[in-house]
């Protein structure tokens, strides 16, 4: 059973680490800092879009652009400590 919740924390920690990449990559494509022409860029930057959009696709819908800026993001960062947190918790407190 331990061994499950700390999979589980492990794939939370690092789809969290890819949700930061993707926020990363697409403020460099916005201000035109990395070319999309470059096909290993292209391929980067759709795999985290990939990886990233269908847990944040629903939250855009509830959430829209607030001046152009994007939030769901940060609401899924939460939503995902929430999850380790309750792991932490309902795990006894074995991470």
């Amino acid at each position: 059973m331990n061994s499950l919740i700390i999979l589980i924390d492990n794939i939370i920690y690092l789809y969290s680490i890819v949700l930061i990449v993707n926020v990363i990559l697409s403020w460099l494509t916005a201000f035109d800092i990395i070319n999309t022409n470059n096909r290993f860029v292209y391929s980067i930057l759709e795999l985290s879009f990939r990886l990233t959009d269908p847990l944040l696709n629903p939250i855009r819908r509830f959430i829209p652009n607030i001046s152009g800026l994007d939030f769901s993001p940060i609401i899924l960062f939460l939503i995902l400590g929430f999850l380790r947190n309750l792991l932490k918790e309902y795990g006894l407190g074995l991470l």
